[in-house]
C-alpha cells in the first residue's frame, strides 16, 4: 500500500470523525499524521507495528491504525463511520473548499445527501443565506461538481446546448456549406448527451480539415477517410461524418434516427438508391409522414405514423402560463410582484401558479398557517394591480411516510391548485413508494403530482415505482403529472409520456422555478415533453387564462 493511500484514508478518517463530532485533539492528530506520512521518502507498508510507533509524527495510537489498514486494508473505526454515513455525504466530502463544518450543514441543516441534491440546491440559489456559505462559495461549488460530473464523459442536454448551437454556427462560418446538420442524441435532444454528433455534405478533404480546425478551440483526437473525432478543452467529444451532397438527406435520416428507428426505416426503404431534397422525402418514399427527430427513438413512431396520429409536437408558443414555482417567501430569489411582471412582460404570459414550499420543507423556509395567508393576501392585492394577467394560488405539498400532504384539508381547501411531491425519504420498496404515491393521488385536494420519482440526472437515480399503477390512479382521479423541466429532473421521463396520454392524463411543463432566470428551464421541459409525444391539448399549461381558470375552479368543486 502506497503512502499517498495511507495518507488519504487517515485523512478522511479525521473528516469523518469531525463531521460526527469527534475528539478535536484526535482528529487534529490524524490530520497531521496525514500530512506528514504523504510527504515521506520512504514506505510504512512493510514496517511492522513496533517500527511505526518509532516514527515521532505518527506515535503509538496513529501506529495501530496505520498497521491495521496495511494489513486488512481497512481501519475498524473509520467502517463504523462509514456505515453511519450516508454514501452521497461521503462523495460530497470530496468537493474541493467543503471541510467537515460545511459538509456538516449541507447534510443535517439542509437535508442534503447526495452530489445531485446539492448541485439542485445551488441551481436554486438554497446556499446563498445559509451561514458560512455565500454566493462566491454557492459557485464555486457548483462548478466543481458540473466538473465532477464532465469528467464522466456525459452531460445534461442543458450542458452542451449553448455550446453545440455556437459551434454549429461557426462551422457554417468556415465551411461556408448549407449541409451541415447535427445527428444522433444530441438531434433526437435525449436528455443526457454522450458527445456531439455532426454530418458534413462533403467529402472530407485537406481544406476541410483545416476548417474544422479553425472553428473552434479543440483536439482532434484522430483523422480517418470520413470521419474526424474532436474533443472540447470541457470534454465533450464532437464526431464528424462525411458523405456526398446527394446521400446528406439520406444520411441525415439513418443518422439521427437511434438504432431500432434506423433498421425500420431501412427496411421500409428497402434496397432501392435514394436520392432526396429534404428529409421529408425520404420518409415519403418509405409511406410515411415526416418523423420529427426527437420522436425517432425506435417505440411507436411507426405505428402512430401508419395510423395517421402523430401528434403536432408542443411549441414554445403554447406555452400560456408557468405553473410550480417558488417565490422569495419561502426558497426563491424573487418576489411575487418580480416574477409576474417577468412572465407577463418578458416572457408574454397570461398566469404564473405560485407554489412555494410547504411546512415540511424546513430547510427551504417552507410556509406554516399563519404565512400562507399572508402570501394569499399579498397575491388578491397583486391580481387587482395587475392588468392582464393573474397569479394563482398554490403549494408545493410535502407527501409524507404515508401518502398523506402536510396540511389539514380546511387549509387545502385555500388554494386554487396543488403540487403534492415527495422530498425526503426516498429508501423504500417499489410496492411502498407506489402506495405512498397513489395515497396522495387519491387526495381530493392535489391537483398535480410534482417529479414523481425524485430523480436527478447524472447523479440520483430516481425511487422505483409502478408507473403504470400511478398513471392509472392519476388518470382515476383526474390528476395531472409534471414534466418537471429543471435539466437535472426532467421528471416525470418521457418514455412513459405516451402511456399518460393514452390513459388520458393530461401532463404540465413545469419550471420549479425559484428566480426568474429559472422560468427559462421551460424550454428543456418542452423538449422533453416533445420527446414524449405531448401536443397543447395534452398540456395543462397551454390552456389559456380563461380555461385554466374554469379548469381550476372545476377541479375544486
Amino acid at each position: 500500500m502506497e503512502n499517498k493511500t495511507i495518507a488519504k484514508t487517515l485523512r478522511l478518517l479525521s473528516q469523518l470523525m469531525e463531521l460526527h463530532d469527534g475528539n478535536a485533539f484526535k482528529i487534529k492528530s490524524l490530520a497531521s499524521a496525514a500530512y506528514t506520512i504523504g510527504k515521506l521518502p520512504y514506505s510504512l507498508s512493510k514496517k511492522t507495528q513496533a517500527e511505526l510507533e518509532q516514527i515521532s509524527a505518527i506515535g503509538k495510537s496513529i501506529a495501530s491504525k496505520v498497521w491495521e489498514l496495511t494489513q486488512t486494508n481497512t481501519i475498524a473505526e473509520l467502517e463504523e463511520l462509514y456505515e453511519k454515513t450516508p454514501i452521497g455525504v461521503i462523495e460530497i466530502m470530496q468537493i474541493k473548499g467543503l471541510g467537515p463544518k460545511k459538509v456538516l450543514t449541507i447534510w443535517k441543516e439542509m437535508q442534503i445527501e447526495d452530489i445531485g441534491e446539492l448541485l439542485y440546491a445551488c441551481n436554486e440559489n438554497r446556499l446563498i443565506e445559509v451561514k458560512g456559505f455565500g454566493a462566491k462559495t454557492q459557485e464555486e461549488i457548483k462548478k466543481a461538481i458540473e466538473f465532477r460530473m464532465a469528467s464522466s464523459g456525459r452531460f445534461l442536454y442543458a450542458q452542451v446546448e449553448e455550446y453545440a448551437e455556437h459551434l454549429i454556427e461557426r462551422l457554417k462560418e468556415e465551411l461556408a456549406l448549407e449541409q451541415i446538420s447535427f445527428t444522433g442524441n444530441y438531434r433526437r435532444k435525449c436528455e443526457i448527451i454522450d458527445g456531439l454528433d455532426i454530418l458534413i455534405g462533403a467529402h472530407l478533404s485537406a481544406e476541410i480539415k483545416q476548417a474544422i480546425e479553425n472553428a473552434a478551440t479543440w483536439e482532434i483526437r484522430e483523422v480517418k477517410e470520413q470521419s474526424i473525432e474532436a474533443e472540447s478543452p470541457s470534454g465533450i467529444k464532437v464526431y464528424f461524418n462525411f458523405c456526398g451532397t446527394d446521400d446528406f438527406y439520406l444520411q441525415l435520416a439513418f443518422q439521427t434516427g437511434n438504432e431500432l428507428h434506423t433498421h425500420e426505416l431501412k427496411k421500409r426503404l428497402g434496397e432501392v438508391s435514394i436520392k432526396a431534397s429534404s428529409e421529408n422525402e425520404i420518409y415519403l418514399k418509405a409511406g410515411l409522414p415526416y418523423i420529427d427527430p426527437e420522436l425517432r427513438e425506435g417505440r411507436n413512431e411507426f405505428i402512430l405514423a401508419e395510423t395517421g396520429k402523430l401528434p403536432k409536437l408542443l411549441e414554445w408558443q403554447d406555452l400560456k402560463g408557468s405553473l410550480h414555482n417558488h417565490s422569495t417567501w419561502s426558497d426563491g430569489v424573487n418576489t411575487l410582484e418580480e416574477m409576474a411582471l417577468f412572465c407577463r412582460d418578458e416572457l408574454k404570459l397570461q398566469y404564473l401558479g405560485i407554489s412555494d414550499h410547504s411546512k415540511s420543507a424546513h430547510y427551504a423556509k417552507g410556509l406554516y398557517e399563519e404565512r400562507i395567508l399572508a402570501q394569499q393576501e399579498e397575491i388578491d392585492a397583486l391580481n387587482k394591480k395587475l392588468k392582464g394577467f393573474r397569479i394563482f394560488k398554490g403549494i408545493e405539498s410535502d407527501i409524507l411516510f404515508d401518502g398523506s400532504l402536510d396540511y389539514e384539508p380546511e387549509i387545502l381547501a385555500t388554494f386554487d391548485f396543488i403540487v403534492a411531491s415527495i422530498h425526503s425519504v426516498f429508501k423504500m420498496t417499489e410496492e411502498k413508494a407506489t402506495a405512498r404515491l397513489i395515497t396522495a393521488i387519491e387526495n381530493p385536494y392535489t391537483t398535480i403530482l410534482g417529479h414523481p420519482t425524485g430523480r436527478l440526472l447524472l447523479s440520483r437515480s430516481g425511487y422505483s415505482i409502478d408507473f403504470k399503477k400511478v398513471i392509472d390512479a392519476c388518470a382515476a382521479n383526474g390528476v395531472v403529472i409534471e414534466i418537471n423541466a429543471n435539466p437535472l429532473r426532467l421528471d416525470m421521463d418521457w418514455r412513459w409520456h405516451q402511456y399518460a396520454l393514452e390513459k388520458g392524463v393530461m401532463l404540465s411543463v413545469n419550471p420549479d422555478a425559484h428566480s426568474n432566470n429559472g422560468f427559462y428551464d421551460m424550454h428543456f421541459g418542452l423538449l422533453a415533453a416533445r420527446k414524449g409525444g405531448v401536443s397543447a391539448a395534452n398540456c395543462l399549461n397551454a390552456l389559456n387564462l380563461d380555461e385554466i381558470s374554469a379548469y381550476f375552479q372545476k377541479r375544486k368543486h
